[in-house]
């Protein structure tokens, strides 16, 4: 199983971008899926997040600025980022719970992508 994350860039203040993040491979489904970013020596932070019934929840920093969503028929989460700032600069991650088998056990387990740069700056 792999997350691929993609959409990143340089932006300037104001501007706007969306990152995708499919999964791929062998599993059953995918459950909850969520964005963090981590900027240069800080701890990495949980952003937004959304569950397979489209349950969203929003770190308060990005709240009314980004947007989550995803489509589950192509395993993949979506983050609109809107109105940037340069504080919104960091390397962002996407997560996944995915219902897979291992060892011929059907179990849950929690996967991350890449990380893709998102730079802010005018």
């Amino acid at each position: 199983v792999q997350l691929q994350a993609s959409g990143g860039g340089l932006v300037q203040p104001g501007g706007s971008l969306r990152l995708s993040c499919a999964a791929s491979g062998s599993f059953f489904s995918v459950n909850d899926m969520g964005w963090y970013r981590q900027a240069p020596g800080k701890q990495r932070e949980l952003v937004a997040a959304i569950s397979s019934s489209d349950s969203s929840y929003y770190a308060e920093s990005v709240k009314g600025q980004f947007t989550i969503s995803r489509d589950n028929a192509k395993n993949t989460v979506f983050l609109q980022m809107n109105s940037l700032k340069p504080e919104d600069t960091a390397v962002y991650y996407c997560n996944a719970d995915i219902d897979v088998v291992v060892d011929r056990t059907r179990r849950v387990l929690n996967f991350w992508g890449q990380g893709t740069q998102v730079t802010v700056s005018s």
